[in-house]
This record gives structure tokens, sequence and C-alpha cells, in this order.
């Protein structure tokens, strides 16, 4: 009865890491979004009726490797000349259980963007740029909210083996898909000037447009200790373009990328969690995981400036919970990145005949760290679960 309490409680663990948001992962503008879960897990437990879960999460990740296809610009780094996009970011959520299958949650993202390159102010150049000098731009703010209802398929109470969970969210266009700073120019005499202007899409707090988002979870138990688990997130974003112009430069407003497009984005994770220690309540995972924008959504149309791309990752991840709170913490490790053709690169090589891509910055890796805490109800963890429903570990070898 207990190692099976233990099970279920690593389980959520587990699913508990994918609340936190597919982040950007560098200049493939991939926005803060919950990936699959919104909340309504808890590490103690399934959240019962009338119970509230507080969570913080906060993010990091640093993109400076440029890639076109899958393959890398290895002379980028080595000149010296890569664009590096440093984010820090805080997700806060709140969820309330309206029942013990029905969950709604509110989640706000706090964001705060730096990027630094040659080529967005002097340039790359040595004729431009002698000394190769650098410089920064950033964003910080809230970024885009959402609000999610999730509805698992079977009571809680009794699937203690395995359950799916389905969601329906709306994303809010919150965040400033417009934020500006000073971009540097140099002379031919070498003297300096500013510009203010739009800051690049991949630090831009929000997208500009209102989106749909579905989601799946589930879990499902194996052996001993162990549990499968699986979630995947989908963001439809029916708007073809903001207002925001790229790069700031009102050249010809009628050209398919003059403004900044508002794509759809996806995550999918699948992996395995086991109980290292059910008494201390210590638990692992390993799962691999893809995320990206395609370069075409599925709804409406996919003009605008986007970068287009993936990145599929291995994602370790430890738990400890301590009755109704609980610390995260997971490092997904890229293995594969791919920026892949546009919707405008598509439709230029099929005009000229000659392939055109255009390049991405991704990061190594991103940290995930997580704190969250149940209060309200007693935790489903303690709750007493009727006997023809419980199932020993031991039998699941």
């Amino acid at each position: 009865m207990k190692r099976t309490i233990a099970l279920s409680i690593v389980v959520v663990t587990t699913i508990l890491i994918s609340n936190q948001a597919v982040l950007s992962q560098g200049c493939v503008a991939v926005r803060p979004m919950s990936c699959s879960a919104s909340g309504y897990v808890n590490t103690v437990g399934i959240i019962q009726e009338g119970q509230w879960q507080l969570s913080s999460s906060y993010r990091y990740f640093r993109s400076f490797r440029h890639f076109r296809g899958d393959h890398e610009e290895k002379h980028r780094v080595e000149e010296g000349t890569e664009v590096i996009n440093v984010t820090h970011s805080v997700d806060l959520g709140v969820t309330y259980a309206v029942s013990n299958r029905v969950g709604l949650t509110l989640n706000v993202p706090i964001i705060y963007y730096d990027r630094s390159s040659l080529y967005e102010h002097y340039g790359n150049s040595l004729s431009s740029n002698p000394a190769q000098t650098r410089f920064h731009t950033g964003a910080s703010g809230i970024g885009d909210m959402r609000f999610t209802a999730d509805y698992w398929l079977f009571d809680p109470v009794t699937a203690v083996r395995g359950n799916i969970s389905i969601g329906l969210g709306i994303k809010m266009p919150t965040g400033d898909a417009d934020v500006q700073d000073f971009f540097h120019k140099r002379a031919a005499d070498g003297s300096d000037s500013l510009a203010v202007r739009p800051v690049d899409q991949s630090i831009q707090l929000g997208d500009g447009g209102w989106g749909l988002n579905l989601q799946i979870q589930g879990f499902r138990s194996l052996f001993g200790n162990a549990a499968l688990y699986f979630n995947g997130f989908y963001l439809f974003n029916p708007r073809n373009v903001n207002n925001t112009l790229r790069r700031g430069a009102p050249v010809n407003t009628n050209s398919i990328t003059a403004f900044h497009s508002v794509a759809d984005q996806y995550a999918a994770r699948l992996g395995i969690s086991y109980t290292v220690l059910p008494k201390t309540g210590l638990s692992a995972s390993l799962g691999g995981r893809i995320e990206g924008i395609p370069s075409e959504d599925l709804i409406g149309k996919s003009e605008g400036y986007r970068r287009p791309g993936y990145i599929i990752s291995i994602e370790p991840g430890i738990s400890y919970n301590r009755k109704a709170l609980n610390f995260t913490l997971s490092a997904p490790i890229a293995l594969y990145r791919n920026r892949t053709q546009s919707y405008s690169d598509k439709l230029r090589t099929r005009e000229t005949g000659v392939y055109r891509i255009g390049d991405a910055a991704f990061a190594d890796y991103l940290v995930n760290l997580v704190i969250s805490y149940q209060f309200g109800k007693k935790a489903h963890s303690s709750m007493s679960m009727p006997e023809k429903v419980t199932i020993p570990i031991e039998s699941l070898k």
C-alpha cells in the first residue's frame, strides 16, 4: 500500500517537471509556455477537490551555437561573431482543483532577457567593426499569461497504476511584443550614434496574439519503483503577424517578412521515473524531449518573420518532496538541433531555384528549478485508498 503510494508520488513528481515551460533555447523564439501540464498534479499526489497549489519555477539558458539546418557554423564562435542570448525567468502558477478530476491553472511568466551581438550594431566585419565591439539589448517584464483547464480521464483515487489527463488552455497576449532598446551605429569617421528600435524577435516578451493550447499528460506503473511518463503540448496561434517591424526597419512593409510572425509551438516528452529512496521522498527521472516551432502554422497564415526549428534533448531530473512541499531540478541537454526552413525561405527557394535557409543560435542545455506547495484539504497520498484497488509493487515485477 505505502509503496504504491510512493510510486504515485514519484510519477506525479516527474509529471510536475513537465509543467515547466518550453523555453526558448536561443534565436528560435519558443515562448515560455506550459509543456503539457498546468500544475494539476502535485508531488504529494493528485490534487483533491478544493485544494490549491502554488508553484514557482526558475529557468536559465545561454544560447550561442549557430545552426543552419542541423549543420553547426562553428566559425561563428571561433571568430567571436556569435549572437548570445541569456534568459532568466520565473513562472508563477496557481492551481485550484474544482474536483478530483478537474483543475484550473493560471500561469504568469516573469522574464529577463539579455542579448549581445556584433551584427545588429556595428556589424560583424572588420571593416565596419574594427575593434569587434559587442553591444547588448534586452527586455524584462511579464510574458504571455495562460489559463488552462485539465481533466483526468479516469478517477485518480482508483486509477493508481496509470492515468491520462487532457487539457485545454488560452494564451493571452499580456507580454509586450514590441519591446524597444538602443542600437549602436558607427559612422565612417568612427563616431557612435544610437537608434531606438524593436529588439530581436527571440527576446520579445510576447508574440502579440491570442492562442489556444491543447495538452496531454499521463503515466503508467512498470516494475518495482519505476513508472513511464509522457506529455505533449501544442499551441495554436491563428494570428498571422503582429505589429512589430523586423529589426525596426520600415523598408518595405508589403514584404511578407516585414513584421514578426505569431508562430505555433509544440513540445513532447517521454521517459521513466524511479523512486530512489521512498522513505525520504527522493526520486529520479530520465527521458527525452522535443520542442520547437514549425515553419507553417496549423491554423491561419504563416507569413511574417520567424526562425523555425527544433531541439531534441535528453532530460535527467531529480526531485525531493517533504509533505506538501516539493523541489525539482531538471536539466535538458541538447542532442540534436535543427534550424529548419521558414515559410519565406521555402517561397524564395521555389521562386529562385536556389536553396535558402537562415541561421539560428541554440543553447547546449537548460536549467529548470521548481518549488511547489499544496494546501487546503489533505493530500491524496495520505488518503485511505480502497484495498480493492491497491496493487503491491511486487506484483508488477
